[in-house]
């Protein structure tokens, strides 16, 4: 991984954690595979700290950017499904 999250100063600590580990279980989605449990609660705390959908938007391309993962795919798969485990693959 040689990229940045795309973080916010103003944010506190946990929000700063909760939005990586969001996209760290994006990355596992792609890398190999994510629980869909852990993944759902993890979008869950990061719509805690980004709330707005065009900020939320805003922090999917620059993480796709960056990474070339595409967040929304991943969340939208998760909610569709009912498998316990999510895979890009």
């Amino acid at each position: 991984m040689n990229y940045h999250y795309p973080l916010d100063d103003s944010w506190s600590t946990q929000e700063v954690i909760d939005v990586v580990n969001f996209f760290s279980c994006v990355e596992k989605a792609y890398e190999k595979s994510v629980n869909r449990g852990e993944l759902l609660a993890a979008y869950r705390k990061f719509k805690q700290v980004v709330p707005g959908k065009s900020e939320e938007k805003s922090y999917f391309r620059d993480f796709e950017k960056a990474s070339g993962y595409a967040s929304f795919p991943v969340v939208k798969k998760a909610r569709n499904s009912e498998q316990s485990a999510i895979s890009m693959n």
